[in-house]
């Protein structure tokens, strides 16, 4: 069994820069979907911000980054990033989810979802934010 945590740094406006940013910095390879290539698009200010993107490079380095829609609440500094942890085990990354729920705001509770088996998120004792699911097979 193995898990893989990557980073999601949430920007308004800014992920594709910080992408060019990070990849000019770690090397490797860049891959942006913006909403308006996924046809995600109640704003059409929107469409050229980032709904996903990455930056892999072959020395470990993994980021992701996206725009928060200007529906949602962002604040720099309280809600930048969060963390994913992703695996292919139900009941592994149901105990990681139990251990880290303790003391935690759940803002999604861990259940099948449209895109996973499983995927949840909550906000741990010391103010982290994480998103757990398991890869769809």
């Amino acid at each position: 069994m193995s898990v893989k945590s990557v980073t999601h740094l949430n920007f308004r406006g800014e992920a594709r820069a910080a992408l060019e940013f990070y990849r000019s910095v770690f090397g490797g390879d860049i891959a942006v979907v913006a909403y308006g290539d996924a046809g995600n698009v109640s704003d059409p200010v929107a469409a050229g911000q980032v709904m996903w993107g990455q930056v892999v490079a072959d020395n470990g380095f993994h980021v992701m980054a996206y725009d928060v829609p200007a529906g949602m609440p962002w604040d720099r500094g309280v809600n930048s990033f969060f963390v994913s942890l992703r695996g292919e085990d139900t009941k592994e990354i149901t105990t990681y989810w139990e251990k880290l729920s303790v003391g935690a705001s759940i803002v999604q509770p861990l259940a099948p979802a449209q895109w996973a088996p499983l995927y949840g998120m909550l906000t741990d004792r010391f103010g982290v934010v994480w998103v757990l699911d398991v890869a769809s097979p």
